[in-house]
């Protein structure tokens, strides 16, 4: 294999451990709460501005079908309420309740802490530079993506 194809592979595999440690400490955050790390992505993509599913598995890169499912979910036990979308008469939009605002709320104590934890054993400095270099991965592989379709 050639040194990119390496490097890719490399890639894949760091990316798919770090996937499954930050999906399990999600989890962990999420759990006393009465949450899911996936009820927690889509409460928290909806946190701020209330979005169709469609919105959300965009910003969440997540399967509109799956948003659907899980948004319904959320719906059904009293933690968001769909609501009308003047863009769109078919595509609800979807917004925290109350009590799913006060579940994301019991998180932060325990999200708080796992970051500092994190910044400990990172360093503030190198813990700073992750987001970036994260997004700036996923912007090359949406880029290679869209040209791919062209």
């Amino acid at each position: 294999m050639s040194e990119e194809a390496d490097l890719l592979a490399a890639t894949a595999l760091a990316v798919f451990r770090l996937n499954g440690q930050v999906l399990d400490l999600a989890e962990g955050l999420a759990r006393p709460a009465g949450l899911t790390a996936a009820w927690w992505q889509v409460l928290g993509a909806v946190l701020y501005e209330p979005l169709p599913v469609a919105g959300i598995a965009r910003v969440m890169g997540m399967t509109r079908q799956g948003v659907q499912r899980i948004a319904d979910l959320l719906v059904d036990k009293g933690l968001a309420a769909y609501k009308p979308n003047p863009a769109h008469r078919r595509a609800k939009l979807l917004e925290p309740t109350d009590e799913g605002r006060a579940a994301i709320g019991k998180i932060i104590p325990g999200h708080a802490e796992a970051a500092a934890r994190l910044a400990d054993q990172l360093g503030l400095e190198a813990f700073r530079e992750v987001p970036a270099a994260l997004r700036k991965l996923s912007d090359a592989l949406e880029k290679m993506e869209s040209d791919q379709a062209r």
